[in-house]
């Protein structure tokens, strides 16, 4: 609705757009980013998915070679470790493999998303109206201000997580691309995509980025190793105060068990509203639920 309703705010030849066109733009914006997505930009990562999970068990043995050769490599167990995260690792890039088009098959799930979205945005006014009458009037302003404030709130964490998500993905494609990392593409999309899990996403998807890397040599796990290091630096003093100043402040653990709940509930649509979701029960419950004496 922000965008709708900046839409309807643009004047041309002494008009403004009416909200079922400024919908109607939107989407099609949004259906042209998504289509540019699909067209261009999935179909490398797949493949380097596919590349990444045929190769992975031919190359771990060079890396296990590697381990060996280091003074300690017998006190750490470097041969059950390799194995155990042969095992993990070819596990896991075979169910994304596979999981990926699954997700594809809940169009139907995703398309009836959207046209909620759009009757809410057409009709949403009229149903929160309905929705506040149903409280004594005595209540229903301090219960609109606080779903006011939850909206703004709302809106501004999604859109600054999606700016945080965005810097990652594409600055570790470019970094790992200019090292020559095998699976740069993908490793880079990764990045993006699990930064949305605070701290675990990045622990998770930097030191697969660095095995990768270590595949080739150590040089390049340096590389992508002090990459991040800097990132994050960059992120936590610079980024992260500008982008989230005003958004919701939810803990790690409150955001990955809502991930965790959305999916299991509802699948990918579920994930997609589940922080959202989060942001909103915890702005009513510091409302009503927190002693504040």
């Amino acid at each position: 609705m922000p965008i709708v309703n900046r839409i309807t705010a643009i004047e041309f030849h002494n008009r403004y757009p009416s909200r079922p066109a400024a919908i109607f733009l939107l989407i099609v914006g949004v259906a042209f980013i998504v289509g540019i997505f699909f067209f261009f930009g999935l179909p490398p990562v797949l493949h380097d998915l596919n590349l990444f999970s045929a190769e992975l068990p031919k190359r771990i043995p060079a890396v296990v070679a590697k381990l060996n050769k280091l003074p300690i490599a017998n006190k750490l167990g470097v041969d059950a470790i390799a194995q155990r995260a042969e095992t993990a690792l070819t596990a896991t890039a075979g169910y994304l493999v596979s999981a990926l088009p699954n997700w594809l098959t809940h169009l139907f799930d995703i398309l009836s998303a959207i046209f909620l979205c759009i009757y809410f945005m057409l009709e949403g006014e009229h149903a929160y109206r309905f929705f506040l009458s149903l409280f004594p009037r005595t209540q229903r302003l301090r219960l609109n201000s606080t779903l006011k404030r939850a909206d703004q709130k709302m809106s501004k964490w999604l859109l600054g997580q999606g700016l945080l998500m965005f810097c990652l993905g594409l600055s570790s494609t470019i970094v790992f691309g200019f090292l020559h990392v095998r699976y740069f593409i993908l490793l880079g999309f990764l990045m993006g995509l699990f930064n949305i899990i605070p701290i675990a996403g990045g622990v998770f998807t930097i030191l697969l980025a660095a095995g990768v890397a270590a595949l080739d040599s150590w040089t390049k796990m340096f590389g992508v190793l002090a990459f991040y290091l800097l990132y994050v630096n960059i992120e936590n003093a610079y980024l992260t105060p500008r982008i989230m100043r005003s958004s919701v402040n939810l803990m790690g653990l409150t955001i990955l068990v809502s991930l965790l709940l959305g999916t299991a509930l509802a699948g990918i649509v579920g994930a997609l509203v589940a922080v959202p979701t989060a942001a909103l029960i915890s702005v009513l419950l510091d409302e009503y639920a927190v002693k504040k004496d």
